[in-house]
């Protein structure tokens, strides 16, 4: 468009000139837009030219409300972290430093050697200590005592009642870079009476001076441990034992432990392997005809896989084995379930628990002299097959000083061990070879056994002095073949309670145990005419206390079953009455 051409023509102000002039620039307006589009390949369109910003101070402004954001589109992904540990040799031996801080009380010093020894009536003597040296980044190794014994004096008793207790242990151990080993050995010896005569029965002085009610238990062990850090190859135990009696009754047992964990992903699968070899003999059955033997050799592999999501904790894991009845020349194979899980629902208030479980259990004649010392050496010694346990349950704190634990399983098993008294074998006046052929011992028996268990406690923590604590466990035994379960009782419960003080503390404690029933064949009577006989239910309540004269000497005292009862613990064995025990402690250093 030539703009100086319109500058002249609107110069001429005349009224035609004007209209002439309008008329002039429409028709030039429009042929020069024609023009210009013919020579323009652009079409009519709106055009953008983008170009970076440079932003200026001057161009900024404050947003004055907030905008709104809608989260509701985005969901929270999850991130999975983990960490590939490799492990880095090295020599570097840091220096210990001196901690340097604001002054504070002095603390109690902590000695690591002890001597202690007391007394109490019936003649009741107590010795224990401990005793270890070493350098803590190196070895240590150590000593351990105890000795426990009584005169007895139980009233209406005709055999001795008398009891005592040694036990030693020795250890060592290294501590390596990559690794810790520990080898031990121990011995314990266990002496008591057959002293449980049934009370039915008027034994003349002949036959009493003819038994030698005396049974003694020895254990002789020795064995090893060692433990990895950070490798596929955890750890790793050994341990072989000789276990024997007053009657020649001989029982070895062998148990190799290793354990390994492999790494899956963030996962890991914990395999331990168990080798278990059990050997033992008595000399004669009870009927007094056949020499005993059994051997069995269980070999198991227990793999489990972890899984840890923020409050649930889940194990998925399986029992295998593969035991042999080497005597019998029979085997078989094993499966049981290994299957626990929790999960916090409210943090630590409410921890909910759950799970199935198994196990092969081997008994032994060292673990039936522990759960009744009276048993005879004359035993049937088999395994019990523990198919399954299911359960459920919750513990978590009702308060930040109040703990609780509440459990309910099912339990079925086949060939549970139970208690029974062996038949007598006088009437009072005939002599028996063996003094625990007098109705005074007791046998094992078979049964498959199912059982519902209620269990709870309650810890309570009044203050930084005083706890107090509470339990239960209620059983319903369902049996096969047995009438009852046999010497079980169906209820127990504890209360205890301990006050401390910088200087002196006192404690308590109440068992209750509730009734329990045996199967008694009285003189010349056949086995299916026996008696059920009740052992009734019992308190036994003790105290224990003491007061502490420097960090290194202090004095104590206990009591036990203060009430006094000669309640039976199995059939025609009472206890002693109400026992006063009281001696001191000293504690020190070697190094």
């Amino acid at each position: 468009m030539n703009t100086s051409l319109h500058l002249l023509i609107i110069q001429n102000n005349t009224p035609m000139r004007k209209l002439f002039t309008t008329l002039f620039l429409l028709l030039f307006t429009s042929i020069s837009f024609a023009q210009e589009t013919k020579k323009d390949t652009l079409k009519t369109e709106e055009i953008t030219v983008v170009k970076p910003y440079s932003p200026t101070i001057s161009e900024a402004f404050k947003i004055k409300e907030n905008p709104t954001i809608d989260t509701q589109s985005f969901q929270k992904e999850q991130v999975n972290y983990s960490i590939f540990s490799v492990p880095v040799a090295s020599t570097f031996t840091p220096s210990k430093g001196k901690a340097q801080g604001l002054k504070r009380a002095p603390k109690e010093r902590l000695f690591d050697n002890y001597v202690s020894a007391g007394f109490g009536n019936y003649t009741t003597p107590s010795v224990q200590a401990f005793l270890h040296a070493g350098n803590p980044r190196y070895n240590d190794f150590g000593l351990f005592l105890n000795y426990h014994s009584s005169e007895g004096g139980i009233n209406d008793v005709l055999l001795d009642d008398n009891f005592s207790n040694i036990k030693a242990a020795i250890y060592y151990k290294q501590f390596e870079r990559d690794f810790n080993w520990k080898v031990t050995g121990d011995y314990n010896r266990q002496q008591i009476n057959y002293y449980g005569l049934p009370t039915d029965i008027t034994f003349t002085e002949n036959v009493l001076s003819n038994m030698d009610e005396e049974q003694v238990y020895n254990n002789i062990s020795a064995g090893g441990s060692i433990i990895f850090d950070d490798a596929i190859f955890q750890s790793a135990s050994i341990e072989v034992s000789n276990f024997f009696d007053s009657y020649n009754s001989n029982e070895l047992q062998l148990l190799v432990k290793p354990s390994f964990e492999f790494p899956i992903s963030t996962e890991i699968i914990k395999t331990d392997v168990l080798v278990a070899y059990l050997n033992g003999k008595f000399d004669q059955d009870y009927t007094a005809s056949n020499e005993i033997k059994y051997s069995f050799l269980n070999l198991g592999v227990n793999p489990n896989f972890e899984v840890l999501r923020d409050d649930l904790s889940i194990n998925l894991g399986v029992k295998l084995y593969y035991t042999f009845n080497l005597e019998n020349s029979s085997n078989a194979f094993k499966a049981y379930p290994n299957v626990t899980a929790s999960y916090k629902v409210v943090d630590d208030v409410f921890i909910l628990l759950a799970g199935v479980t198994g196990d092969l259990i081997q008994n032994s004649y060292e673990d039936f002299t522990q759960a009744n010392p009276f048993v005879s050496p004359t035993l049937n010694v088999q395994q019990t097959d523990q198919q399954y346990k299911a359960f459920i349950g919750a513990k978590g704190k009702l308060a930040s000083n109040i703990g609780y634990n509440v459990n309910v399983n099912y339990v079925s098993e086949k060939d549970k061990a139970l208690f029974v008294q062996n038949p007598t074998k006088t009437n009072g006046s005939i002599l028996v070879s063996n003094a625990y052929e007098a109705g005074n011992s007791f046998q094992v028996v078979y049964d498959n056994v199912n059982t519902i268990n209620f269990l709870g406690e309650i810890n309570i923590e009044v203050s930084k002095e005083f706890q107090v604590g509470a339990g239960f466990h209620y059983a319903n035994y369902s049996t096969t073949d047995a009438l009852e379960a046999w010497n079980l009782p169906d209820f127990t419960a504890t209360i205890s309670g301990e006050y401390k003080t910088e200087k002196w503390y006192v404690g308590t404690k109440i068992f209750f145990r509730g009734a329990t029933k045996d199967y008694v064949i009285t003189y010349g009577d056949a086995l299916t005419d026996g008696t059920v006989v009740k052992n009734d239910a019992y308190i036994d309540l003790n105290f224990n206390g003491g007061y502490i004269f420097t960090n290194r000497l202090s004095v104590y005292g206990k009591i036990n079953n203060a009430i006094g009862d000669n309640y039976n613990r199995f059939t025609n064995y009472p206890v002693q009455s109400i026992q006063f025990l009281a001696g001191v402690t000293y504690k020190f250093d070697i190094n």
